[in-house]
Protein backbone atom coordinates (compact mmCIF):
# COMPACT_ATOMS: atom_id res chain seq x y z
CA UNK A 1 0.00 0.00 0.00
CA UNK A 2 1.44 3.17 -0.59
CA UNK A 3 0.42 6.54 1.47
CA UNK A 4 -0.69 9.77 -0.55
CA UNK A 5 1.24 12.46 1.32
CA UNK A 6 -0.27 15.85 -0.31
CA UNK A 7 -3.75 17.67 0.22
CA UNK A 8 -4.15 19.98 -2.79
CA UNK A 9 -6.95 22.11 -2.47
CA UNK A 10 -7.20 24.90 -5.32
CA UNK A 11 -10.55 26.58 -4.31
CA UNK A 12 -10.54 27.89 -0.45
CA UNK A 13 -12.63 30.22 1.55
CA UNK A 14 -11.11 31.88 4.26
CA UNK A 15 -11.38 35.38 5.99
CA UNK A 16 -14.22 36.09 3.78
CA UNK A 17 -12.22 35.70 0.53
CA UNK A 18 -10.98 32.79 -1.71
CA UNK A 19 -7.82 32.18 -2.42
CA UNK A 20 -6.99 30.35 -5.24
CA UNK A 21 -3.85 28.41 -6.12
CA UNK A 22 -2.85 30.79 -9.58
CA UNK A 23 -2.07 27.52 -11.92
CA UNK A 24 -0.91 29.63 -14.52
CA UNK A 25 2.74 29.81 -12.26
CA UNK A 26 3.08 25.94 -11.78
CA UNK A 27 5.18 24.15 -11.32
CA UNK A 28 7.65 26.58 -10.82
CA UNK A 29 6.33 29.11 -8.69
CA UNK A 30 3.20 27.84 -6.08
CA UNK A 31 1.20 31.53 -5.51
CA UNK A 32 -2.29 32.11 -4.45
CA UNK A 33 -4.77 34.80 -5.70
CA UNK A 34 -6.95 36.72 -2.98
CA UNK A 35 -10.95 36.75 -4.82
CA UNK A 36 -12.96 39.12 -3.19
CA UNK A 37 -14.80 40.12 -5.96
CA UNK A 38 -17.07 38.44 -8.65
CA UNK A 39 -15.68 40.24 -11.36
CA UNK A 40 -12.38 39.23 -10.10
CA UNK A 41 -13.68 35.62 -9.84
CA UNK A 42 -14.98 35.92 -13.48
CA UNK A 43 -11.51 36.66 -14.87
CA UNK A 44 -9.63 34.33 -12.56
CA UNK A 45 -11.84 31.55 -14.44
CA UNK A 46 -11.38 33.08 -17.68
CA UNK A 47 -7.41 33.43 -17.30
CA UNK A 48 -7.40 30.19 -16.22
CA UNK A 49 -5.80 30.93 -12.87
CA UNK A 50 -8.40 28.39 -11.63
CA UNK A 51 -9.12 25.52 -14.09
CA UNK A 52 -10.63 22.67 -14.93
CA UNK A 53 -14.58 21.50 -14.56
CA UNK A 54 -15.41 20.83 -10.89
CA UNK A 55 -12.76 23.30 -9.41
CA UNK A 56 -14.56 25.81 -12.37
CA UNK A 57 -17.99 25.41 -10.64
CA UNK A 58 -16.94 25.69 -6.67
CA UNK A 59 -14.86 28.69 -8.23
CA UNK A 60 -18.26 30.03 -9.91
CA UNK A 61 -20.46 29.49 -6.73
CA UNK A 62 -18.31 31.29 -4.40
CA UNK A 63 -18.35 34.40 -6.94
CA UNK A 64 -22.15 33.98 -7.13
CA UNK A 65 -21.62 34.28 -3.00
CA UNK A 66 -19.55 37.19 -3.80
CA UNK A 67 -21.34 38.80 -6.31
CA UNK A 68 -24.14 38.87 -3.76
CA UNK A 69 -22.23 40.74 -1.22
CA UNK A 70 -21.65 43.48 -3.39
CA UNK A 71 -25.36 44.02 -3.87
CA UNK A 72 -26.17 46.84 -1.91
CA UNK A 73 -30.21 46.87 -1.33
CA UNK A 74 -32.49 45.16 0.95
CA UNK A 75 -35.47 43.85 -1.87
CA UNK A 76 -35.84 40.95 -2.60
CA UNK A 77 -36.69 41.35 -6.04
CA UNK A 78 -33.85 44.35 -7.02
CA UNK A 79 -31.65 41.75 -4.86
CA UNK A 80 -32.70 38.92 -7.63
CA UNK A 81 -32.02 40.95 -10.64
CA UNK A 82 -29.06 41.88 -9.42
CA UNK A 83 -27.83 38.24 -8.91
CA UNK A 84 -28.84 37.54 -11.90
CA UNK A 85 -26.09 39.52 -13.56
CA UNK A 86 -23.92 38.27 -11.52
CA UNK A 87 -25.15 35.24 -13.16
CA UNK A 88 -24.47 36.38 -16.79
CA UNK A 89 -21.06 37.43 -15.80
CA UNK A 90 -19.72 34.09 -14.55
CA UNK A 91 -21.45 32.26 -17.69
CA UNK A 92 -19.47 33.94 -20.35
CA UNK A 93 -16.08 32.92 -19.05
CA UNK A 94 -15.93 29.52 -20.23
CA UNK A 95 -18.81 27.67 -22.21
CA UNK A 96 -17.97 24.23 -22.89
CA UNK A 97 -18.09 23.29 -18.91
CA UNK A 98 -21.14 22.60 -17.59
CA UNK A 99 -20.72 22.37 -14.07
CA UNK A 100 -19.97 26.17 -14.14
CA UNK A 101 -23.90 26.29 -15.33
CA UNK A 102 -24.76 23.63 -12.97
CA UNK A 103 -23.02 25.77 -10.25
CA UNK A 104 -24.40 28.60 -11.10
CA UNK A 105 -28.16 27.48 -11.65
CA UNK A 106 -27.69 25.67 -8.18
CA UNK A 107 -27.25 28.99 -6.23
CA UNK A 108 -29.77 30.92 -8.07
CA UNK A 109 -32.35 28.34 -7.10
CA UNK A 110 -31.31 28.48 -3.68
CA UNK A 111 -31.70 32.43 -3.87
CA UNK A 112 -34.88 32.35 -5.01
CA UNK A 113 -36.53 29.33 -3.20
CA UNK A 114 -35.25 31.53 0.20
CA UNK A 115 -37.67 32.96 2.06
CA UNK A 116 -36.01 35.14 4.55
CA UNK A 117 -34.22 38.65 3.95
CA UNK A 118 -31.97 39.25 1.78
CA UNK A 119 -29.11 39.30 4.43
CA UNK A 120 -30.34 35.90 5.42
CA UNK A 121 -30.57 34.43 1.56
CA UNK A 122 -26.82 36.14 1.18
CA UNK A 123 -25.64 33.78 4.74
CA UNK A 124 -27.99 30.74 2.58
CA UNK A 125 -25.81 31.30 -0.67
CA UNK A 126 -22.52 30.66 1.44
CA UNK A 127 -23.54 27.85 2.88
CA UNK A 128 -24.71 26.82 -0.56
CA UNK A 129 -21.28 27.31 -2.04
CA UNK A 130 -19.43 25.77 0.95
CA UNK A 131 -21.79 22.38 0.50
CA UNK A 132 -21.19 22.55 -3.90
CA UNK A 133 -17.78 22.54 -2.37
CA UNK A 134 -17.50 20.03 0.08
CA UNK A 135 -20.02 17.50 -1.99
CA UNK A 136 -17.27 17.40 -4.81
CA UNK A 137 -14.45 16.53 -2.85
CA UNK A 138 -16.59 13.37 -1.53
CA UNK A 139 -17.71 13.06 -5.33
CA UNK A 140 -13.61 12.44 -5.96
CA UNK A 141 -13.02 9.96 -3.44
CA UNK A 142 -16.44 8.12 -4.28
CA UNK A 143 -14.96 8.50 -8.29
CA UNK A 144 -11.61 7.37 -7.24
CA UNK A 145 -13.09 4.01 -5.45
CA UNK A 146 -15.61 3.48 -8.04
CA UNK A 147 -12.50 3.31 -10.95
CA UNK A 148 -10.48 0.54 -9.02
CA UNK A 149 -13.78 -1.71 -9.59
CA UNK A 150 -13.52 -1.36 -13.56
CA UNK A 151 -9.67 -1.34 -13.94
CA UNK A 152 -8.32 -3.70 -15.56
CA UNK A 153 -7.32 -7.08 -13.60
CA UNK A 154 -4.03 -8.01 -15.73
CA UNK A 155 -1.28 -6.83 -14.98
CA UNK A 156 -1.65 -6.61 -11.28
CA UNK A 157 0.30 -3.31 -11.59
CA UNK A 158 -0.45 -1.14 -14.50
CA UNK A 159 0.30 1.57 -16.73
CA UNK A 160 -2.03 4.20 -16.94
CA UNK A 161 -2.08 6.87 -19.31
CA UNK A 162 -3.87 10.29 -18.84
CA UNK A 163 -4.95 13.50 -20.37
CA UNK A 164 -4.29 17.27 -19.23
CA UNK A 165 -4.85 17.58 -15.50
CA UNK A 166 -8.10 15.93 -13.76
CA UNK A 167 -6.43 16.11 -10.30
CA UNK A 168 -7.10 17.93 -7.45
CA UNK A 169 -6.04 21.25 -9.19
CA UNK A 170 -9.04 20.87 -11.48
CA UNK A 171 -11.52 19.58 -8.95
CA UNK A 172 -12.51 20.57 -5.06
CA UNK A 173 -9.64 18.06 -4.40
CA UNK A 174 -8.03 14.61 -5.12
CA UNK A 175 -9.42 14.93 -8.45
CA UNK A 176 -11.48 12.28 -10.99
CA UNK A 177 -9.74 10.45 -13.77
CA UNK A 178 -6.50 11.62 -11.13
CA UNK A 179 -8.06 10.29 -8.24
CA UNK A 180 -8.68 6.96 -10.20
CA UNK A 181 -4.91 7.28 -10.32
CA UNK A 182 -3.83 8.11 -7.03
CA UNK A 183 -6.58 5.22 -5.82
CA UNK A 184 -4.62 2.91 -7.74
CA UNK A 185 -1.04 4.07 -6.18
CA UNK A 186 -2.91 3.44 -2.94
CA UNK A 187 -4.13 0.27 -3.59
CA UNK A 188 -0.73 -0.82 -5.08
CA UNK A 189 -2.20 -1.38 -8.46
CA UNK A 190 -0.44 1.43 -10.01
CA UNK A 191 2.87 1.08 -11.49
CA UNK A 192 3.37 4.24 -13.62
CA UNK A 193 1.56 7.62 -15.11
CA UNK A 194 2.01 8.62 -18.52
CA UNK A 195 1.33 12.22 -18.73
CA UNK A 196 0.28 13.71 -22.02
CA UNK A 197 1.82 17.34 -22.19
CA UNK A 198 -1.14 18.05 -23.40
CA UNK A 199 -0.57 21.43 -26.20
CA UNK A 200 -0.60 24.33 -25.89
CA UNK A 201 -1.43 25.05 -22.60
CA UNK A 202 0.83 22.27 -21.41
CA UNK A 203 -1.44 21.27 -18.31
CA UNK A 204 -0.08 17.43 -17.95
CA UNK A 205 3.14 18.93 -18.10
CA UNK A 206 3.09 21.55 -15.81
CA UNK A 207 -0.02 20.37 -13.40
CA UNK A 208 -0.55 16.52 -13.15
CA UNK A 209 3.17 15.85 -13.04
CA UNK A 210 3.65 18.61 -10.25
CA UNK A 211 0.95 16.84 -8.78
CA UNK A 212 2.51 13.01 -9.04
CA UNK A 213 5.33 14.30 -7.45
CA UNK A 214 4.13 15.91 -4.59
CA UNK A 215 2.57 12.03 -4.00
CA UNK A 216 5.34 10.78 -4.89
CA UNK A 217 3.76 8.59 -7.86
CA UNK A 218 6.28 7.67 -10.55
CA UNK A 219 5.42 9.91 -13.67
CA UNK A 220 6.73 9.89 -16.93
CA UNK A 221 5.67 13.50 -19.15
CA UNK A 222 5.35 12.42 -22.45
CA UNK A 223 4.57 14.97 -25.68
CA UNK A 224 0.97 14.40 -27.23
CA UNK A 225 2.53 12.95 -30.80
CA UNK A 226 4.13 9.55 -28.67
CA UNK A 227 1.01 8.33 -26.67
CA UNK A 228 0.06 5.84 -30.35
CA UNK A 229 4.32 4.65 -30.01
CA UNK A 230 4.05 3.90 -26.83
CA UNK A 231 0.57 2.36 -26.83
CA UNK A 232 2.26 -0.05 -30.08
CA UNK A 233 5.42 -0.35 -27.85
CA UNK A 234 3.36 -2.30 -25.10
CA UNK A 235 3.55 0.40 -22.56
CA UNK A 236 0.07 1.36 -21.35
CA UNK A 237 -2.63 -0.66 -20.14
CA UNK A 238 -5.64 2.04 -19.74
CA UNK A 239 -6.51 5.30 -20.47
CA UNK A 240 -8.06 7.52 -18.28
CA UNK A 241 -9.37 11.27 -18.76
CA UNK A 242 -11.65 14.22 -17.49
CA UNK A 243 -14.41 15.87 -19.02
CA UNK A 244 -15.72 19.03 -19.22
CA UNK A 245 -19.46 18.21 -20.97
CA UNK A 246 -21.02 14.92 -21.69
CA UNK A 247 -24.24 14.55 -23.22
CA UNK A 248 -27.03 12.14 -22.89
CA UNK A 249 -25.64 9.48 -25.08
CA UNK A 250 -22.24 9.74 -23.72
CA UNK A 251 -20.38 11.43 -26.24
CA UNK A 252 -17.95 13.57 -24.00
CA UNK A 253 -15.90 16.87 -24.42
CA UNK A 254 -12.24 17.00 -23.11
CA UNK A 255 -9.28 18.86 -23.47
CA UNK A 256 -8.22 19.24 -27.08
CA UNK A 257 -5.86 15.88 -28.45
CA UNK A 258 -8.61 13.43 -26.08
CA UNK A 259 -10.69 12.13 -29.34
CA UNK A 260 -7.05 11.52 -30.58
CA UNK A 261 -6.45 9.58 -27.64
CA UNK A 262 -9.25 7.79 -27.82
CA UNK A 263 -8.53 6.66 -31.61
CA UNK A 264 -5.35 5.33 -31.11
CA UNK A 265 -6.70 3.24 -28.09
CA UNK A 266 -9.73 1.54 -30.03
CA UNK A 267 -6.80 0.75 -32.71
CA UNK A 268 -4.53 -0.90 -29.99
CA UNK A 269 -7.46 -2.83 -27.88
CA UNK A 270 -6.56 -0.66 -24.38
CA UNK A 271 -9.69 0.40 -22.71
CA UNK A 272 -10.65 4.10 -22.57
CA UNK A 273 -12.45 5.40 -19.64
CA UNK A 274 -13.93 9.21 -18.88
CA UNK A 275 -14.02 9.68 -15.17
CA UNK A 276 -16.10 12.85 -14.10
CA UNK A 277 -19.05 13.47 -11.78
CA UNK A 278 -22.63 13.26 -12.47
CA UNK A 279 -22.59 16.94 -12.40
CA UNK A 280 -20.90 16.95 -15.92
CA UNK A 281 -23.78 15.03 -17.60
CA UNK A 282 -25.56 17.14 -19.68
CA UNK A 283 -28.85 14.96 -19.80
CA UNK A 284 -30.46 18.10 -22.11
CA UNK A 285 -28.34 17.27 -24.77
CA UNK A 286 -28.49 14.44 -26.52
CA UNK A 287 -25.11 14.08 -28.46
CA UNK A 288 -21.81 15.77 -28.66
CA UNK A 289 -22.71 18.05 -31.67
CA UNK A 290 -24.51 20.09 -29.79
CA UNK A 291 -21.58 20.69 -26.91
CA UNK A 292 -20.49 24.36 -27.48
CA UNK A 293 -16.84 24.11 -28.38
CA UNK A 294 -14.58 27.16 -26.60
CA UNK A 295 -11.91 28.68 -28.88
CA UNK A 296 -9.10 31.06 -27.50
CA UNK A 297 -6.48 33.04 -27.68
CA UNK A 298 -4.46 32.02 -30.39
CA UNK A 299 -1.36 33.22 -28.12
CA UNK A 300 -1.84 30.09 -26.68
CA UNK A 301 0.07 27.94 -30.18
CA UNK A 302 2.09 30.96 -31.24
CA UNK A 303 3.79 31.81 -28.01
CA UNK A 304 5.37 29.79 -25.25
CA UNK A 305 6.15 32.01 -22.58
CA UNK A 306 7.50 35.29 -23.73
CA UNK A 307 8.60 33.57 -27.00
CA UNK A 308 6.69 33.61 -30.24
CA UNK A 309 7.50 30.07 -31.97
CA UNK A 310 5.65 31.20 -35.19
CA UNK A 311 6.12 33.08 -38.19
CA UNK A 312 4.34 36.16 -38.89
CA UNK A 313 1.82 35.52 -41.13
CA UNK A 314 0.79 32.59 -40.66
CA UNK A 315 -3.02 31.59 -39.56
CA UNK A 316 -4.30 29.41 -35.92
CA UNK A 317 -6.47 27.42 -34.99
CA UNK A 318 -7.45 27.06 -31.34
CA UNK A 319 -10.24 24.80 -29.98
CA UNK A 320 -9.90 24.45 -26.21
CA UNK A 321 -11.75 21.04 -26.62
CA UNK A 322 -12.56 18.36 -28.84
CA UNK A 323 -15.41 15.71 -28.65
CA UNK A 324 -14.93 11.67 -28.56
CA UNK A 325 -17.95 9.50 -29.58
CA UNK A 326 -19.57 7.26 -27.26
CA UNK A 327 -18.72 4.51 -29.31
CA UNK A 328 -14.84 4.87 -28.42
CA UNK A 329 -15.26 4.81 -24.29
CA UNK A 330 -15.31 1.83 -22.38
CA UNK A 331 -17.11 3.46 -19.50
CA UNK A 332 -17.84 6.45 -17.47
CA UNK A 333 -16.79 6.42 -13.84
CA UNK A 334 -19.07 8.28 -12.08
CA UNK A 335 -19.75 8.73 -8.06
CA UNK A 336 -22.37 6.40 -8.48
CA UNK A 337 -20.57 3.73 -10.26
CA UNK A 338 -19.28 3.09 -13.50
CA UNK A 339 -20.98 3.27 -16.60
CA UNK A 340 -21.07 2.24 -20.03
CA UNK A 341 -22.31 5.28 -22.29
CA UNK A 342 -25.06 3.97 -23.44
CA UNK A 343 -26.77 3.30 -19.86
CA UNK A 344 -26.07 6.80 -18.77
CA UNK A 345 -29.88 7.26 -18.95
CA UNK A 346 -30.16 5.12 -15.65
CA UNK A 347 -28.75 7.83 -13.95
CA UNK A 348 -31.53 10.54 -14.67
CA UNK A 349 -33.35 9.51 -11.62
CA UNK A 350 -30.66 9.07 -9.22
Amino acid sequence: MNAIKSEIYPVIWKNDQVLLIDQTRLPNEYSVVEISRSLDMAQAIKTMIVRGAPAIGVAAAYGMYLGALEIETDQRKDFLQKLEEVAQLLQQTRPTAVNLFWAISRMLKTAYESLGTVEEIKAILLKTAQDIQQEDLETCYAIGKNGLSVLPSEPHQLRILTHCNTGGLATAGYGTALGVIRSAWQSGRLLRVYADETRPRLQGAKLTAWECVQDNIPVTVISDGMAAHCMKQGMVDAVIVGADRIAANGDTANKIGTYSLAVVSKMHSIPFFVAAPLSTIDFELPNGEQIPIEERDPVEIYQVGKTVICPEGADFYNPAFDVTPAELITAIITEKGAFKPSDLSLLMSR
